[in-house]
């Protein structure tokens, strides 16, 4: 491994343990730690999104000027993303190191207007990631309870059924979450309230596991 890899990995490590202050002193220090990108590929940017510290992420974004189509994505930056995809429009569906799409990422990390621009742009509503996760938009609105993003997926031809890794549908995270206007948005669009996913449990089955009795009503228990 070479000297930078060593220093951009320490950094990330801090971006994942640290505190905010800390992550600071340390760009003060030497302000191209903000590029950092770990063995798998993944940003500085992205790792603090994906461990909730999006004051870290967003300070990080202040020392670049070139971030990616999957960090302006996740940082709900709508402005980049205008200006990448006027350059290459085919980075609407591009897929990041890590598998994701940058409509997932906007879904998830709950940037709305972000992922109307891009499903405006030509966004797939029905694409997977190319991960382990195999996770579609619609999935990706359900795991982050996001009502608005679904509604905008759904009214834009997202399969309401769509199976992420084991088999798990919307429908199932939104009845282990809770979400009952999120289950009741999913079966007014034709969720199968009876899916199983790969070990067996319908979204009954987790709603009950979680003590969800409203969704349980809803489900038709």
């Amino acid at each position: 491994m070479d000297k930078n890899q060593t220093k951009y990995d320490h950094f990330i490590e801090l971006i994942q343990s640290g505190t905010y202050d800390q992550v600071q002193e340390r760009l003060e220090e030497e302000p191209g730690l903000a590029s950092a990108v770990n063995q798998q590929g993944l940003t500085a940017i992205l790792v603090a999104v994906y461990n909730g510290k999006p004051k870290v992420a967003q300070l990080l974004a202040s020392y670049r000027i070139d971030l990616s189509i999957f960090e302006a994505a996740a940082l709900g930056d709508l402005d980049r993303v205008e200006a990448l995809l006027a350059g290459d429009s085919a980075l609407v569906n591009a897929y990041a190191p890590d598998g994701y799409q940058p409509l997932g990422l906007a879904v998830f990390f709950g940037h709305s207007q972000v992922a109307t621009y891009l499903i405006a742009f030509g966004a797939d509503v029905n694409s997977p990631s190319q991960n382990a996760q195999r996770v579609y938009p619609l999935n990706s609105a359900a795991a982050a309870s996001n009502l608005i993003a679904a509604r905008l997926l759904l009214a834009n031809g997202a399969r309401v059924d769509s199976r992420q890794a084991g088999d798990f549908t919307p429908l199932h995270s939104a009845a282990q979450n809770g979400q009952a206007e999120l289950v009741e948005l999913l079966l007014g669009h034709g969720a199968d309230p009876q899916a199983k996913a790969a070990n067996g449990k319908t979204p009954l089955d987790l709603a009950l596991e979680a003590g969800h009795q409203q969704i349980a009503d809803l489900l038709g228990h």
